[in-house]
């Protein structure tokens, strides 16, 4: 029998192997539905669980402390009040499906309102974040990393057990600080519906 923590190990190489090699990479496909935070996804058919107490649309944003990649201050995204939320919720910045996530959000999201801030969050070290956005010129987005102890990730039910990342996710929350909106994508090596997402902001900001 192979043990747990062998099936870990393994699992977590295929993901970076799977992520990380951008001239292996086929056209990515797009999920338009959602599992449950909390619940499962799969890599490459394979499931994997994520922990935390998840969330839920209909409910505020609850209080964790992410670190911004350019000032490394402390942010609170429950506190924020007045603009909506777009949390653009990635494994790893240095892959490509993250990469094109990213880019899409950067570039494509350009046609939502100035109300709609737009962040990438995920378990980055804040300095990796950093070079990221210059690296890729998407210095417009802001950047939260979750890399201290998955406080987000756990208090959102976004965290993948075993791995320790943040699971491919899109989440609104709107002018008052309430979940609108939420994707959690059930495979890990597709990419969001990030239309869908972009229309569903546009409207929360009126």
């Amino acid at each position: 029998m192979i043990s747990k923590k062998i099936l870990i190990a393994l699992a977590g190489s295929l993901l970076l192997l799977a992520l990380g090699c951008a001239t292996m990479q086929p056209k990515m496909p797009t999920d338009s539905l959602s599992a449950q935070a909390g619940g499962q996804v799969t890599f490459i058919g394979k499931p994997l669980t994520l922990v935390g107490s998840p969330i839920a649309v209909g409910n505020p944003l609850p209080s964790t402390k992410l670190t911004d990649a350019t000032t490394m201050g402390e942010v609170d995204l429950s506190a924020e009040r007045g603009s909506v939320l777009f949390l653009s919720i990635v494994p790893s910045l240095d892959t490509p499906v993250c990469e094109a996530q990213t880019h899409y959000l950067g570039e494509e999201g350009k046609r939502m309102p100035p109300s709609v801030k737009r962040i990438t969050i995920s378990r980055d070290t804040p300095f990796a974040q950093k070079r990221f956005a210059k690296e890729a010129k998407l210095t417009q987005l802001q950047y939260l990393s979750d890399y201290k102890e998955g406080a987000f990730g756990r208090s959102t039910g976004l965290l993948i057990d075993g791995l320790m990342l943040l699971t491919r996710t899109v989440v609104l929350v709107d002018k008052q600080g309430i979940v609108r909106y939420l994707q959690v994508v059930p495979e890990l090596t597709h990419l969001p519906d990030m239309e869908k997402a972009f229309d569903k902001a546009i409207e929360l900001s009126r």
